[in-house]
């Protein structure tokens, strides 16, 4: 009877989701005025159409493209909704161009992002930097780094000239994040059993975590999560988060960094913990139901279930879903009982700035492979450590790149 009533909700999501045509094309030089939403960067209108698909909320676009003189507002990317899907009004303007999401496209794939942008900066994010010879090189740098999603490499006609050939490596939360987390009675929260939270990788990873201990200051971000678990594999994702203090009372996650030291002090009603990098996080706190936790927001549809668990397993069979929550029969509000919020953000990589800027180059990632001369020379290659000597409590050795 569970499996019946499951396959019925996902039917009835299905027909609620792609009953609308899907509209792929875009429309240049025409703008759809209002109704906005909000607005984010983007480096070009297809970058700017995917935001919208995954945005929860957002059927339409409007993107001020590069050419756009009128003011400073290029690269905008305003996302809008109406309840009817269509725009209410449809103007000409020169300089934008507008769309729909592709929400109803039934897509099965994240997007492909390698398009190269000359003189636009990918401004901040920045979590590397280093001088290579080329944008290529910078290119490559950025592809083999599992951290970097977009960089800017700045060319040889730059100026002020110290700046020459600096390849920023630039990271944006692909994971799913929870914007605001609040305790209200009657109500309980989860995720998708289906989150990819990092990629697969050998082995399980040994979760590190200091209850009743706070690591004071050196905040980096602070981001609402569910528990300490929710806040560790946050940590882990960043390429900057060294350690990080979760506070269990109002659900604020502090992200560190401090490549230095770790100062811990005891302090009641807090978590502290280590990321984990190189391994299979454990996200066996993906099945747990968080109750008395509010997931407020990011609702992409609403569907009447049983309970809490019910209503997690539709979230997890839903590929749109990627947490929920479920308002209990107890809950204060007689309209809202036995609904379950699937909820959605976007993860595609996004910068918080775009912008015109001369002699810089701004790609996503993309793998790139250099031929040259090859110059036959030898060298000594094994690994040795510059100074070796005796320190107690502590551990050295080599990295395992290879068997012996």
């Amino acid at each position: 009877m569970e499996t019946l009533q499951l396959f019925v909700v996902l039917l009835s999501v299905c027909s609620l989701s792609y009953s609308k045509e899907c509209q792929p094309y875009l429309m240049e030089n025409i703008d759809f005025p209002g109704t906005d939403i909000t607005f984010l960067y983007s480096p070009d209108v297809k970058h700017c159409q995917y935001l919208c698909t995954q945005h929860p909320s957002c059927l339409f676009f409007t993107f001020i493209r590069q050419d756009w003189t009128t003011d400073n507002r290029n690269f905008y990317c305003y996302l809008k909704s109406t309840p009817t899907g269509q725009p209410n009004v449809q103007t000409p303007l020169l300089g934008v161009t507008s769309g729909f999401s592709l929400k109803t496209c039934n897509l099965n794939s994240k997007p492909c992002l390698s398009q190269v942008y000359q003189n636009i900066d990918f401004y901040g994010s920045d979590y590397r930097f280093l001088f290579t010879s080329s944008s290529d090189e910078c290119q490559t740098f950025c592809s083999k780094d599992p951290n970097c999603h977009f960089f800017t490499f700045i060319n040889d006609a730059y100026t002020p000239e110290k700046y020459r050939y600096k390849c920023h490596l630039k990271y944006s939360w692909s994971i799913p994040r929870t914007l605001i987390v609040k305790k209200e009675v009657g109500i309980v929260s989860g995720f998708s059993e289906q989150l990819q939270m990092s990629p697969y990788l050998e082995p399980a990873c040994q979760r590190k975590l200091f209850a009743n201990t706070n690591i004071p200051g050196n905040n980096l971000e602070t981001l609402p999560a569910a528990g300490a678990e929710h806040c560790h594999a946050l940590c882990s994702a960043h390429p900057t988060c060294t350690y990080f203090t979760y506070n269990n009372n109002d659900f604020n996650c502090y992200l560190k960094k401090n490549p230095n030291e770790m100062v811990k002090e005891a302090k009641v009603g807090v978590t502290s913990g280590i990321p984990s990098r190189f391994c299979q996080l454990d996200n066996d706190w993906l099945k747990v139901d968080y109750d008395g936790v509010h997931f407020q927001g990011s609702d992409i549809r609403n569907v009447t279930m049983e309970n809490a668990d019910k209503c997690r397993k539709a979230c997890t069979a839903d590929r749109q879903c990627q947490f929920y929550t479920y308002f209990k029969d107890s809950h204060s509000n007689s309209d809202y009982r036995g609904l379950c919020f699937m909820k959605s953000v976007i993860t595609i990589s996004a910068p918080p700035k775009v912008s015109k800027l001369n002699n810089v180059v701004s790609p996503h990632w993309i793998t790139c492979f250099f031929w040259g001369l090859c110059f036959m020379k030898s060298v000594i290659t094994m690994w040795a450590p510059p100074i070796v000597s005796k320190l107690n409590n502590v551990v050295s050795g080599f990295p395992l790149k290879s068997k012996c």
